[in-house]
């Protein structure tokens, strides 16, 4: 562990960043175009808008990562701003510990330049040189901006924002290359945490997190004081942090002073105001058409009619926003009957090697019970699906029921799909009945509209083969689902879609996820996976979260 390190001390200048005349096209099409906003010091601002819609790209280009086709985004000189994208990579050859303090590497090379220009002024004697009293003045000016930074050790920062993050102690010694990309992100987060930037940019931060390390997460953005932008498929989160709403929709933006949930009652007004104007002026349209067409051929009212046509080729087009699809039910097929007891386990428990998961694991899992797996990463949830699947051996008794037929959702179930079929050849397979009329719905709400829906499985990104291997695991017909983690990959509009079908499924479900708002009133059963125990929580997912925090006070008034 490195000494004499520091904390950053809060700035105290309003940094702002300023986004002028944005516009970004590529390939022939225009992403967006004229883009500007202000982000002011303390704005929590979500970025909203569907997959596609250029949010990401935004992201990236306040992050100075991406360049704009025109437009500017400008910050006073000392303005610190972190960028938290989907997908990287944490450089191996350092732990846990040692890659976090490098949030604080800065500091290092400020205390050894000021070492270095002391040591020249102790050796030179050019006393009434020019040179020498300049460098006298760097010094004075290098030394009072590193003495003004918070002396001190920086450890207990570390420390906290590894375990807030879910890290255990023992893992601060492991070296980074031992730990899933899901960790590595926490690692990174950590690190841009600890640097306490002016400006925190976050692209689906809760997507690695368990629903602890999200509620400290939550806590940390809220208290910090510094502005946030999140994109975020997790609307509890995002409704729980953000104070703005910025949607990015149709090439332009709104921006909105209100957190998600205010915003999308804003924005159905917005588009009843929209529909309401569209209609005026097609009807305006409509009329202006027809007296044209009854007078073009009449003298005496040659310049009424040519007025009009004129009026109509300069007429500006009123845009209505795009259409919520959520309104799509998507229906399962009916479930054949199991038995009445589809999962019965009893002493389960799992080790690798010297490494205990969990013991002594006994639930029983009734017909029509719709359960979730909740618990920090690592705790052992999806091991227990591995066990229920026959995928792993495991001690103790696990039995399954009469005539149970599964449908499983893994993170690995996209690579399982045949890569030479086409996306709509893959649902058009396994849709039976009525949803065959629905096919290009059920496409458009899943984000595979228009020609997508043509795409071959192989040239498909990670995100969308997901998507497809869900939509085509929900076609089945199957009495228990066991889904991990389904949500990762869902834009808002098609978690609601899926949320509404899983409450509708009149089959059984074990659900392992850490989207609280997605568990909220779907699940009635929490089954808790922690230090090598599975505890059953006969409540739904915010009674579960509440009793938890009672507890963990109960706990401390005992210590």
């Amino acid at each position: 562990m490195a000494k004499n390190a520091y904390l950053c001390s809060p700035k105290t200048d309003s940094g702002m960043v300023s986004i002028d005349g944005l516009t970004v096209e590529f390939g022939g099409t225009t992403l967006f175009s004229d883009v500007s906003f202000v982000i002011n010091e303390k704005d929590r601002i979500a970025l909203m808008g569907k997959n596609g819609a250029g949010k990401s790209t935004l992201l990236k280009i306040l992050a100075g990562v991406r360049t704009a086709t025109r437009g500017t985004v400008s910050a006073p000189k000392d303005t610190v701003i972190a960028y938290l994208p989907q997908h990287l990579m944490t450089e191996d050859g350092r732990t846990v510990f040692e890659e976090a303090s490098q949030a604080f590497a800065h500091l290092y090379e400020m205390e050894a330049e000021l070492d270095r220009l002391n040591n020249e002024l102790a050796t030179r004697t050019d006393y009434e040189s020019d040179e020498y009293m300049s460098l006298i003045e760097e010094v004075a000016t290098k030394s009072e901006k590193f003495y003004a930074i918070d002396m001190t050790h920086f450890e207990e920062d570390v420390e906290k924002t590894l375990l807030g993050l879910g890290f255990e102690r023992s893992d601060f010694g492991r070296q980074t290359s031992e730990f899933s990309g899901g960790w590595r992100m926490r690692i990174e987060l950590a690190k841009m945490l600890l640097r306490n930037p002016d400006v925190l940019l976050l692209d689906e931060p809760t997507n690695h997190l368990d629903i602890e390390s999200i509620g400290w997460l939550e806590e940390f953005l809220i208290n910090n004081g510094k502005a946030v932008v999140v994109i975020s498929h997790d609307r509890k989160f995002v409704d729980n942090i953000t104070t703005r709403t910025i949607e990015v929709t149709m090439g332009r933006i709104y921006d909105y002073k209100v957190n998600y949930s205010q915003y999308l009652v804003l924005r159905a007004d917005r588009r009843q105001q929209q529909m309401k104007q569209w209609e005026e002026q097609q009807k305006m349209i409509q009329e202006t058409k027809d007296f044209i067409e009854r007078f073009k051929g009449t003298y005496s009212k040659t310049l009424q009619v040519q007025s009009r046509v004129k009026m109509l080729e300069k007429l500006e087009i009123i845009e209505v926003d795009e259409e919520d699809t959520s309104a799509l039910r998507l229906k399962f097929p009916p479930s054949p009957r199991s038995g009445q007891y589809p999962v019965i386990m009893e002493g389960v428990g799992k080790a690798f090697g010297e490494k205990r998961i969990f013991s002594g694991a006994t639930l029983t899992v009734e017909r029509g019970n719709k359960i979730a797996f909740v618990g920090r990463n690592g705790e052992g949830k999806s091991t227990l699906v591995k066990c229920i699947m026959k995928e792993l051996e495991h001690e103790g008794s696990l039995q399954l029921g009469h005539n149970v037929q599964i449908g499983y959702f893994a993170q690995n179930q996209a690579s399982l799909l045949d890569e030479e079929l086409t996306v709509f050849q893959t649902i058009d397979d396994v849709a039976k009945g009525d949803i065959r009329n629905k096919i290009r719905d059920l496409l458009g709400a899943f984000m595979f509209g228009g020609e997508a829906s043509a795409k071959k499985v192989k040239v498909l990104s990670g995100g969308e083969r997901t998507r497809l291997a869900l939509m085509k695991l929900l076609l089945e017909p199957v009495n228990l689902l066991i889904l991990d983690e389904p949500t990762n990959h869902l834009d808002l509009k098609t978690k609601d879609i899926l949320k509404q079908a899983l409450q509708d499924f009149d089959g059984t479900l074990i659900c392992v996820s850490h989207d609280r708002d997605f568990l909220d009133g779907l699940v009635t059963k929490v089954y808790e996976f922690g230090h090598g125990k599975v505890r059953e929580h006969l409540c739904g997912v915010y009674e579960f979260l509440a009793n938890k925090k009672m507890e963990e006070l109960q706990e401390l008034e005992r210590k």
